[in-house]
């Protein structure tokens, strides 16, 4: 590839790597306490409402159950609200967060649900209040499956940021499909395929690392 495909290349993974990270934040910061919610209210749970729970089941639901092309495209005018246009890649974290979120949100659900009961009814005959179990029980006994959760959606938000840079957003996706099959050059295609895989594999060696050694502890 020459010098200017390789500055385009670094680009377009800079790009990738701000929309992944920007919008991984965000849905670990939304999406941890959405899964709590969902246990703690839940039949049986340590703050039981079972309404609230139907609610945000609901809402949790209806977001996953979206493809995210067409979620990208519906929330064109909530993304122009927020940061004023609809193209780019600071308009991609929009929709690219309010897709992860709930995606988040069912997968740290299910790493909560696994801290053994005995430990909850300890701390709970102990004097320990709501909180008390959520910070000293359930986050701290489920934080392997936590990370782990996080680290497969931050994979997944790798592949959907490519598809937001097919329509606009930049980053890779927009690299491979402007220049790799709309100008049919085969090696900027090849080098797309090969940089988003290395970033793949690095997080996810990264992610179990970290899993790995809560796991010791």
């Amino acid at each position: 590839m020459s010098d200017v495909m390789i500055d385009l290349l670094l680009s377009a993974l800079w790009e990738t790597v701000l929309m992944t990270v920007a919008s991984g934040l965000i849905s670990l910061v939304a999406g941890l306490p959405l899964g709590l919610a969902l246990v703690v209210t839940a039949k049986g749970g340590i703050a039981e409402y079972l309404w609230i729970n139907r609610v945000l089941g609901a809402v949790v639901n209806a977001f996953r159950s979206i493809p995210f092309i067409i979620l990208l495209v519906a929330l064109i005018p909530l993304t122009r609200l927020i940061v004023g246009t609809a193209l780019g890649t600071w308009a991609a974290i929009v929709p690219l967060a309010i897709a992860a979120t709930p995606y988040y949100a069912r997968i740290a659900e299910v790493s909560l649900r696994e801290v053994d009961r005995g430990l909850i009814d300890a701390v709970r005959a102990m004097g320990g209040n709501r909180w008390t179990i959520i910070r000293e029980v359930l986050v701290p006994e489920a934080l392997p499956g936590i990370i782990s959760g996080f680290t497969v959606t931050f994979v997944t938000l790798i592949g959907a940021s490519a598809i937001a840079g097919a329509i606009g957003a930049g980053g890779l996706g927009d690299l491979a499909i402007r220049y790799g099959y709309q100008r049919f050059e085969t090696t900027v295609m090849i080098a797309v395929v090969i940089v988003l895989i290395i970033l793949v594999c690095g997080i996810q060696w990264l992610g179990d690392r970290l899993v790995a050694q809560l796991d010791r502890r």
